[in-house]
């Protein structure tokens, strides 16, 4: 049985422990034996290599050197990490290690809350995205700074909501992204405001595959 550690907390306007039960049920599903943490002490406290995947779900907040450098070995050496919004995509600001490790950062949302907006489905013969259509979501369009080594799975276009960035004109954003990181592989998905959106059947699909893809 493979093993997966979800660690969950940070802001709770992205309803941490919510989404990380329905990531944790996924999970289950899939046959995995999951260990839900509300703490980052057990990135030090736990051998992390011993398990096959790795889901943050912790939004904001500040991780110590320590921890992070723990988080960063295991990935390096084979353990998964898949993760989804600003849980994944804008943990610990000041940790540009993470960031680079990650594959991108949330910089903004513009209209905030509430703009409906397409997922474009890139390649629907990708073992991610197989069978999947293009799709709708009225959620935050989140706005990312993007390592270009990524290998973008789904995108969405801004400009949507107006705002000073919307003369730069048409602007394809990815919103699913795989990269690697030493052994380990790396997904993102920036949907998942709230778990709301989590529950939406596409989202549901894009993680189930996603954290299967990602564990090791």
């Amino acid at each position: 049985m493979k093993k997966a550690l979800i660690f969950q907390g940070g802001w709770d306007g992205h309803e941490p422990e919510q989404v990380a039960s329905i990531l944790e049920g996924i999970l289950i599903e899939e046959g995995f034996s999951v260990n839900v943490a509300d703490s980052l002490t057990v990135l030090t406290e736990e051998h992390l290599p011993d398990y096959d995947l790795i889901v943050p779900n912790w939004t904001q907040g500040q991780i110590e050197d320590d921890q992070l450098k723990s988080l960063m070995a295991a990935i390096e050496t084979g353990t998964g990490l898949a993760g989804l919004h600003g849980g994944m995509g804008d943990s610990f600001r000041m940790a540009t290690d993470y960031q680079f490790m990650v594959g991108g950062q949330w910089v903004a949302h513009p209209g905030n809350d509430g703009v409906r907006y397409k997922v474009q489905i890139k390649d629907r013969t990708h073992p991610l995205t197989n069978g999947m259509a293009d799709f709708e979501v009225e959620s935050e369009q989140y706005y990312m700074h993007v390592d270009p080594a990524v290998s973008v799975h789904a995108t969405t276009t801004f400009p949507i909501a107006d705002g000073p960035h919307a003369v730069n004109g048409s602007v394809e954003m990815p919103v699913v992204w795989t990269k690697q990181w030493g052994k380990g592989n790396v997904y993102y998905c920036s949907l998942g405001h709230v778990a709301k959106i989590v529950r939406m059947p596409e989202v549901m699909e894009l993680m189930r595959k996603g954290m299967v893809w990602a564990a090791r």
